[in-house]
């Protein structure tokens, strides 16, 4: 006979699953992080609307090849204005991506099927097209840094990898 199996106890269920985002550890809390870069790229603020406008252009330290800041411990030196993502200002960041696990979790919709914590697979992410891997230039191949503008992505603010 088989046996029926009810809902997974607390102890079975993934840490994402049973904590808050404040109750993560910091280890827990980076893990988060799906690998996908839409993070690091240039926005620019309409001015009368307030609308954020996503670019393909990706931060200096953005290495876009392994979809990673390639200085993370140290960003903050090179690039005064990178926002921390910490789980007391995610509310105000209404222009992360729709997609991130930071706000999907913070959404209450749980992590997406390609996140790495789910699939296991740290390639998921991009096979399931959400990543902008090799997808965007460097801010550093600007002649000037308002020529991001050209590179206006509106569809990088909508939610990726869904079926």
């Amino acid at each position: 006979m088989a046996r029926l199996e009810g809902p997974r106890s607390m102890a079975q269920r993934p840490f994402w699953e049973t904590k808050t985002l404040r109750q993560m550890t910091a280890a827990e809390w980076e893990s988060l992080c799906d690998g996908c870069g839409l993070c690091c790229l240039i926005r620019f603020e309409d001015e009368d609307t307030g609308e954020i406008i996503p670019t393909r252009v990706h931060c200096k330290l953005f290495d876009s090849s392994a979809c990673r800041c390639s200085d993370y411990a140290n960003r903050k030196q090179y690039v005064p204005d990178c926002i921390k993502l910490t789980p007391g200002n995610i509310e105000a960041l209404e222009w992360m991506p729709k997609s991130c696990g930071y706000r999907r979790l913070h959404e209450g919709r749980g992590l997406a099927d390609w996140h790495p914590l789910v699939s296991g697979d740290p390639e998921s992410v991009h096979r399931a097209g959400v990543s902008i891997r090799g997808q965007t230039v460097s801010e550093a191949s600007l002649p000037d840094p308002e020529d991001a503008i050209d590179y206006e992505a509106p569809d990088l603010i909508a939610e990726r990898g869904v079926k």
